[in-house]
């Protein structure tokens, strides 16, 4: 990085973390018309709020890697198929990423997510009122992960204290913190876990499969914490994000009850709106030039998920949530490239039938008002609570 970058960059010098944290859209409408590519000091690097040069980013492992030791997660859980690329990555992935496929996911999930997201809102029916995000989408995604790993031992709020524990280690590093203790107590545990599973061969078990694929143990174990932030924290955000969006525009929530088949669109537009996994980290391993800027190598390049999907030059009148948006399924909340989200179809399922029992089952359903919501978060952002009404 060449001297004085906040008089290049003057817009990315006065953005803050907690700026990011709470109401980033703003600043990244900002950013994204005067610096696409601006040095944030508060990041310590570049962050890219356009589609096309995040686009770039992504899908360019050979010059913008995660194989970097600053990586976040990579310093919580140790290499992972997230943090690693080439033909160690492609280990990795390929050891889990054949059971998420179209066909494979409807044919081995379906029934499983049709009965917990039945069970959940069953028992959530008769007091017409409920916390959805820690009662129906927190659960809801941690009964599915541990189904897929084959953690049959391990119960749900055992499994919600490691995945917390490593979302806040990994939010404690990119804002330039320190993880917290916990986070190592969580990794002893789940490696514990891990093993188990490995040995009890449990039919269908992902775990036992990549171990028996030749991923070795600790591996094994920095790919099963992986998931938990796929299949867990960004689902769990994917679906409160979504009913947020619906419940808090009635027009929009009318079309679609008027026209379920406009319910799949309604979650692609909150994806590209609010995108529970809002940043992803890239290193330049070469100097290159990026939307005007001069990446030096070695440099940390953020890419704003949240900036690329409100870019009006590919989302008209970007910040309207608008379930008929034509090209909304063109925004990046599964990245792109190589490391593109390999578990978006299970995701998807899990929103559209968690939201289709949501609506089939609860008359009148609608926001608290005595208890408004908004997402947060700097890097995983969704509603801390979600609390709606509706008719017992």
């Amino acid at each position: 990085m060449t001297s004085d970058p906040a008089s290049r960059f003057p817009l990315g010098a006065s953005v803050t973390a907690a700026d990011l944290e709470d109401d980033p859209h703003p600043h990244l409408a900002r950013l994204r018309e005067r610096e696409p590519v601006s040095w944030l000091p508060a990041l310590g690097g570049w962050l890219v709020t356009a589609r096309g040069p995040a686009l770039e980013v992504m899908r360019d492992a050979a010059a913008f890697t995660v194989d970097d030791p600053r990586f976040s997660t990579a310093q919580v859980v140790g290499p992972s198929m997230l943090s690693l690329d080439g033909a160690a990555h492609t280990r990795h992935r390929d050891a889990f990423a054949r059971p998420f496929r179209p066909a494979p996911t409807r044919e081995r999930f379906t029934a499983f997510v049709e009965a917990e997201t039945g069970r959940l809102v069953g028992a959530l029916a008769p007091a017409g009122r409920a916390e959805l995000r820690g009662e129906l989408a927190g659960p809801l995604a941690v009964a599915v992960v541990t189904e897929a790993l084959g953690l049959s031992g391990v119960d749900a709020g055992t499994v919600r204290s490691w995945y917390g524990a490593f979302v806040e280690a990994v939010s404690a590093i990119t804002a330039g913190g320190a993880p917290p203790e916990r986070a190592d107590e969580a990794y002893r545990l789940l490696s514990a876990a891990v093993q188990e599973a490995v040995d009890a061969a449990r039919p269908g078990s992902l775990l036992a499969e990549a171990a028996g694929g030749g991923l070795r143990g600790p591996e094994v174990v920095a790919d099963a914490a992986i998931l938990m932030f796929g299949g867990i924290d960004t689902t769990e955000g994917m679906i409160a994000n979504a009913v947020l969006h619906l419940l808090g525009h009635p027009h929009q929530l009318r079309l679609v009850r008027d026209d379920p088949a406009l319910l799949p669109a309604a979650i692609e537009e909150s994806l590209r709106l609010e995108p529970a996994a809002s940043v992803v980290d890239r290193y330049a391993t070469r100097d290159a030039r990026l939307g005007g800027a001069d990446v030096r190598a070695g440099d940390l390049v953020r890419v704003s998920i949240a900036g690329a999907g409100r870019d009006p030059s590919v989302f008209p009148d970007p910040d309207r949530f608008d379930v008929r948006r034509r090209n909304a399924a063109d925004h990046l909340a599964f990245a792109h490239g190589p490391h593109f989200c390999f578990g978006a179809h299970l995701a998807r399922l899990e929103a559209r039938t968690a939201l289709t029992a949501l609506l089939d089952r609860l008359p009148g359903l609608r926001l608290d008002p005595a208890r408004p919501a908004r997402p947060r978060g700097l890097v995983f952002r969704k509603p801390p609570r979600l609390d709606v009404l509706w008719r017992a």
